[in-house]
């Protein structure tokens, strides 16, 4: 799908699994991308509705690489369509989100002058499942952040469904992790330790669609793959206080759903990083309110 040759060659990479009703209005919201230099490829990562049917026909209108395989996970996938991409900039894209039409224009022009950079990302607005507004988009400004910033958590992060790699920066790393199945935050980490910064622009760049099988309402992928991605980060020494912080924050959030990973996250938790989430997630353990 090259269709100029101005500016920097950005590779588009939607992995798709099983959204069927929506992959067509993610890849064509990258077909409508005003800035024209792209390359855009879809893998179908092993769906068992009529993903790749509904691929197939927009394929042949209009010529992006597609594939299809056995289901292997995003991580691996990624990996293995960025060692085949051509671009110097990588855009990996959720097959359940929009992007705007000026996301990678804008992307590209302020990455112009700053090879410091080597995530930038920008602000997004909510959708449901038919494509209808949730919620007024955040008024978030433009943000530079640092490992600590993203470690610490010290400032608003950035979007998934927004985030622009460098090539430079992912190989510097080596890519994804396919041990760890919470990609972002994990390569979020790698490339600003190795002495990048990851900038966000104040612009709504994507819409993120919020559905039943959203990530983040799997409990207990969340604690896994996070706790699994501080792990890498044990030399720092926030590293206890920051597992502490994230496992008040989901026994909070599941300890009416999952008291069983609750009592877990509680019992992992030592006593001198109680606090207030700590003890509302107990009282709901125990049927309170709150």
């Amino acid at each position: 799908m090259l269709q100029s040759t101005e500016g920097p060659l950005v590779s588009v990479i939607i992995a798709s699994y099983n959204h069927a009703p929506i992959i067509e209005a993610s890849i064509e919201s990258v077909l409508a991308q005003t800035y024209r230099n792209i390359e855009l490829l879809v893998i179908d990562d092993g769906s068992k509705d009529d993903s790749v049917e509904r691929i197939r026909r927009l394929q042949a209108a209009y010529g992006f690489d597609f594939r299809v395989q056995q289901n292997q996970g995003l991580s691996r996938t990624l990996n293995e369509a960025i060692a085949r991409a051509k671009g110097s900039l990588i855009a990996p894209f959720g097959s359940d989100d929009i992007m705007l039409p000026e996301r990678i224009a804008k992307q590209v022009a302020y990455l112009q002058d700053k090879p410091e950079v080597g995530i930038c990302a920008g602000n997004i607005q909510e959708i449901d499942e038919h494509g209808a507004f949730r919620s007024t988009p955040k008024d978030l400004p433009l943000r530079r952040l640092d490992f600590e910033d993203v470690f610490l958590d010290r400032k608003p992060g950035a979007p998934a469904p927004t985030l622009l790699f460098r090539r430079e920066a992912l190989e510097k790393v080596g890519g994804f992790d396919p041990q760890v199945r919470l990609e972002d935050l994990l390569i979020e980490l790698k490339i600003t330790r190795a002495g990048y910064s990851l900038d966000i622009l104040p612009d709504v760049l994507a819409h993120y669609r919020v559905h039943a099988t959203n990530t983040y309402k799997n409990y207990r992928f969340m604690v896994d793959n996070v706790l699994k991605t501080y792990a890498q980060f044990a030399d720092h020494p926030a590293y206890a206080e920051v597992c502490a912080r994230f496992r008040n924050s989901m026994l909070l959030k599941c300890a009416r759903t999952d008291r069983a990973l609750a009592g877990e996250l509680l019992r992992g938790l030592p006593m001198r990083y109680w606090n207030g989430k700590t003890l509302r997630g107990l009282w709901r353990m125990l049927g309170g309110g709150c």
